[in-house]
């Protein structure tokens, strides 16, 4: 019946994709590595059993052979056929240890392979977290951290702001110049925004030219300032802007009202620029 088990979970378990087949995501890989590593761990526990099965018999025919041992005469059975009867069951004994020792070292192997699967995974889904273009979080991951930070600050009644952050001409950058160049343009603004926001700090790639940053511990008039900063910079550097809308945590606001309300004040200041 173990054998029986163990032929089927190997049967049934994925191969490891390629991750560069183009077959799917690195979370798609993540998740396929982690069903390969829950199967890993059941075939190591099918392994356990089994190593423990022969142990189990090992035992039975090394008391079976100490009573042939003890007994010196039988009925139907020779004192030499006592003992090759004994020699015989001493040798499955031996054999038996050695199947489950080799058991237990597939049983190890697995596991170890259970981990390594594991370990692969949660890199990937590290890389899977991360926007290429800018090397900052991506909207999923991004969405979670900012929940976090938000539920940290209810926790502890510590001030939270959301900035809502638009890359100013962007398409038309794009238009002009071609999508390198506006990808040139987002590299920018984001290492502008970590240089002038702290290194705890979230900033996530919301949207193709929207980024969201959460900032804790901060009132709205030094998160503006710093915001100011970064706009700054990106006149000297760049000859460009970022329009930005923030939002304090209030109440019982979720992440959705307090973007809506930053996203609002966003377009409430591209409106009193253009006015200008």
């Amino acid at each position: 019946m173990i054998a029986v088990m163990l032929a089927v979970m190997l049967e049934d378990t994925p191969p490891s994709r390629d991750r560069n087949d183009g077959s799917g995501t690195e979370e798609q890989s993540a998740e396929d590595r982690d069903r390969i590593a829950d199967h890993r761990d059941q075939t190591s526990e099918a392994h356990e059993k089994a190593a423990e099965a022969r142990d189990d018999r090992a035992e039975a025919r090394d008391d079976r052979a100490e009573a042939r041992d003890d007994t010196t005469e039988s009925p139907d059975q020779t004192v030499d056929e006592l003992a090759a009867g004994v020699a015989a069951d001493r040798a499955e004994a031996s054999r038996d240890r050695r199947g489950a020792a080799r058991d237990r070292a597939h049983a190890a192997s697995d596991r170890e392979a259970a981990w390594s699967d594991r370990a692969v995974a949660a890199g990937e889904r590290v890389v899977s977290s991360i926007d290429a273009l800018t090397g900052l979080h991506r909207r999923d991951a991004g969405i979670m951290e900012l929940e976090r930070e938000m539920a940290r600050a209810k926790r502890t009644n510590k001030p939270f702001v959301l900035a809502f952050v638009d890359v100013d001409g962007l398409k038309g950058k794009n238009d002009a110049l071609g999508h390198a160049a506006g990808d040139h343009l987002l590299r920018q603004v984001a290492d502008a925004l970590r240089a002038h926001l702290r290194s705890y700090d979230l900033i996530v790639r919301f949207g193709g030219d929207e980024f969201a940053c959460g900032l804790s511990d901060l009132e709205i008039d030094e998160v503006a300032r710093r915001f100011a900063q970064v706009n700054a910079d990106l006149a000297e550097s760049q000859q460009a802007s970022v329009t930005v809308g923030l939002a304090k945590l209030e109440g019982d606001d979720s992440l959705e009202n307090l973007i809506d309300r930053a996203d609002a004040e966003l377009y409430k200041q591209r409106g009193q620029r253009r006015r200008v």
